[in-house]
């Protein structure tokens, strides 16, 4: 634990996947093809608290639609990359970009797709309802199910090795007039 802890540390990114991730990986589909996903609202507030704080935070999703865009743009994200389907040349491209080193980038995954970009990232994390494989690569389990507040969960503990209590990680948030700053 003390490792992760210490890795947790460094991270200047952190990536979602996104079906299964950031939603619950359910795909709402209409008759004219027009795809519809269920995010959560504690998600939006995760990536406020993370730039906040200064680390970026992205997307890399096999799958691209105008749902996905229209959410990743309202939340101001740093990295959008959508229809990738080697999601660790990607992280290792994102990082390169950015001039870092995928030892500090985390990604957050639930699926076979994300166990390559989980396995050389910095850190890794995947919802309790993941696929067994991912679950067992991934360094962290978060006690929430995809679509559930992942990534809400996931910046806490970020910022808690961090040493931030709850209170001083939202502290930002619970002045006065501060909170329309914040996307839910």
């Amino acid at each position: 634990m003390e490792k992760i802890i210490d890795l947790r540390r460094s991270i200047k990114l952190v990536l979602f996947d996104v079906d299964g991730v950031l939603t619950d990986g359910t795909l709402y589909i209409g008759g004219s093809g027009e795809e519809y996903k269920p995010f959560n609202a504690k998600d939006g507030v995760a990536v406020s608290l993370l730039s906040h704080y200064g680390i970026k935070a992205g997307v890399i999703s096999g799958k691209s639609s105008p749902a996905l865009l229209y959410r990743v743009n309202q939340l101001k994200m740093d990295v959008i990359r959508t229809g990738c389907s080697e999601k660790s040349i990607a992280l290792h491209e994102i990082a390169q970009g950015l001039g870092i080193s995928a030892s500090e980038v985390c990604f957050v995954g639930d699926d076979i797709i994300d166990y390559h970009a989980m396995n050389e990232a910095g850190v890794s994390y995947a919802p309790n309802d993941a696929h067994p494989l991912i679950l067992k690569c991934a360094d962290q389990v978060t006690k929430c199910a995809g679509g559930a507040g992942v990534a809400r969960e996931v910046a806490e503990d970020i910022l808690s090795a961090h040493g931030y209590s709850l209170h001083d990680m939202y502290s930002f948030m619970l002045k006065k007039d501060m909170f329309h700053d914040v996307t839910q």
